[in-house]
């Protein structure tokens, strides 16, 4: 049910969008509490507003912590939503990043330890910056590492070096 119109003039919103409206800000307002202290500390907020997410951190469990949670929220409605919301976007854009650059680090020494020649063929071809020489020694090592069973760390000398020629080290 819409609430009174003004004759030419636009629609106000229901109650449905209304209450979609407010549990946007209330999912950004719990992004912001679990964001790291430093990256809410550049976005400039008002004074209250950053007492409130600091709060927030220190209650660990229960209802405190969803009302404060939503006392944050509250106090959101009045500032740049947009700028919070960007800055926490980038912040997981660049975790989304380094996540596939790990796995991808972790495809490559699997791949390097059990594939043998052609593999260390593909990455050199990928990465011609390599050290194929020790490349090669580090992949014998792992490969012979997961044929014995027994742990010595060669599995993560090569991750680390794959690791560092793909620049996630």
């Amino acid at each position: 049910m819409r609430r009174r119109e003004l004759p030419g003039g636009i629609p106000p919103p229901t109650k449905g969008e209304l209450k979609r409206q407010a549990q946007a800000v209330q999912e950004l307002a719990n992004r912001l509490v679990e964001a790291p202290a430093a990256l809410v500390d550049g976005l400039g907020l008002p004074d209250k507003l950053a007492d409130a997410v600091a709060l927030a951190r220190r209650i660990k469990v229960g209802g405190a912590l969803v009302r404060q949670k939503q006392f944050v929220a509250k106090l959101m409605r009045g500032s740049d939503l947009d700028a919070i919301r960007s800055a926490l976007d980038a912040r997981d854009d660049v975790a989304r990043l380094d996540s596939a650059r790990f796995r991808r680090a972790e495809r490559w020494r699997d791949r390097l330890a059990t594939d043998g020649p052609e593999a260390l063929e593909a990455f050199a071809a990928e990465h011609p910056g390599a050290d194929r020489a020790e490349l090669e020694a580090l992949a014998a090592a792992a490969a012979e590492e997961r044929q014995s069973g027994q742990a010595t760390g060669a599995g993560r000398k090569l991750f680390r070096y794959v690791q560092g020629l793909l620049g996630t080290g």
